[in-house]
């Protein structure tokens, strides 16, 4: 068995090069934010239960174990080294934010055991240059690069107003954002920061009605940013939306329900129309009553190139990463390759909500 893990671990241990797992089972290990993180768990079994379909590992079965880095600072740590050290695992999935990813990476580095990154966008993952880190999501770089595009190119807007929550990756989106204006000679923004708690969204948009500006980019968790968006239409606020990948978590929006963000423009690269997304959506909808959203359809290709990769490397940790920095995996949310640092390549495309739907812009 192969598993995916997510956390840091303690000084002087180190993974074995060849697997040691159970003879019967290919063990992969994933770490979820918390017991409410339903969505990519279920992105990332439903990618399991296909691969077994398929014939496993040369007939063995992968199975997927998942662990929650909720509670104390710290925890997620000991979750992976259990993972990596007690279960054996083959390889890291993470679904969950940047701060986190940041224990995960050091664990890799002191065991080197592959770790894939589903969610986490912080581009200084990347900077660290553990050769075993591997980011399946587009960084926030790359998202902002893909906004500052759409705003200032593409609608030539100048008068930009941001409104960010003080969580870790709003955070970093944020300065990457200030970064790309700053970069291209841009007028620094007018910027409001809010708590998580929400207490003081209410003020943040009455600020907001007193500032002359020509859209919004709001960097902020849901249930938070629907409130926002929600209380800008309240107040006859009209100023185009835009928002990066932070918005779309699947497991803090009630059925994956976008309708509230109507005409609100996201950097999203997943797209549910095309071949791949279509039979996604659908063996998901049978497996789990639902459809997904942003943060399955992410862990489930996480898993997938995983799965596609432990295929060709076998049970060699160096094949394994070798195989990673050479794939060129089509999924559900296009394809993904890697440059030498370990990020995805490519650029983020943009999709605006119509009539509760997504729809990539041209």
């Amino acid at each position: 068995m192969i598993f995916l893990v997510l956390g840091t671990c303690f000084p002087g241990l180190r993974a074995s090069a060849s697997f040691e797992g159970p003879d019967e089972e290919v063990r992969i290990g994933l770490l979820v934010p918390g017991i409410k993180s339903l969505s990519a768990i279920q992105g990332a079994e439903l990618a399991v239960r296909i691969a077994n379909e398929n014939g496993g590992l040369n007939g063995k079965p992968f199975r997927l174990i998942s662990r929650t880095m909720e509670g104390p600072w710290g925890t997620g740590s000991k979750q992976a080294v259990n993972l990596i050290f007690e279960e054996k695992v083959w390889a890291l999935l993470g679904s969950h934010d940047g701060r986190n990813a940041h224990l995960v990476e050091q664990a890799a580095t002191k065991s080197t055991v592959v770790f894939v990154s589903a969610w986490a966008g912080d581009p200084t993952l990347s900077q660290a240059f553990v050769p075993w880190f591997f980011n399946s999501t587009f960084n926030y770089n790359q998202q902002a690069n893909s906004l500052y595009g759409e705003i200032c190119i593409n609608k030539r807007l100048e008068k930009i107003a941001v409104v960010s929550d003080d969580s870790y990756d709003s955070g970093s989106m944020l300065k990457c954002f200030l970064e790309q204006l700053k970069n291209n000679g841009k007028a620094t923004p007018v910027q409001f920061v809010y708590n998580r708690t929400g207490n003081d969204i209410k003020g943040v948009i009455n600020n907001l009605k007193g500032e002359d500006f020509d859209c919004l980019v709001l960097f902020a968790r849901p249930p938070a940013s629907l409130n926002i968006i929600w209380q800008l239409r309240v107040q006859n606020l009209q100023q185009p939306v835009y928002c990066s990948m932070i918005q779309l978590d699947d497991d803090e929006l009630s059925g994956c329900d976008v309708m509230p963000y109507e005409n609100v423009t996201f950097v999203s690269r997943i797209n549910f129309s095309g071949k791949p997304g279509i039979s996604f959506r659908e063996e998901y909808r049978k497996k789990f009553g639902t459809y997904p959203g942003v943060v399955a359809a992410c862990a489930f290709d996480g898993m997938n190139l995983l799965i596609e990769a432990i295929r060709k490397a076998g049970t060699d940790r160096e094949k394994l990463e070798e195989e990673l920095k050479e794939i060129r995996y089509e999924g559900v949310t296009g394809l993904i390759q890697f440059d030498d640092k370990g990020n995805r390549m490519g650029t983020p495309e943009l999709v605006v909500v119509k009539n509760g739907i997504p729809v990539q812009m041209e």
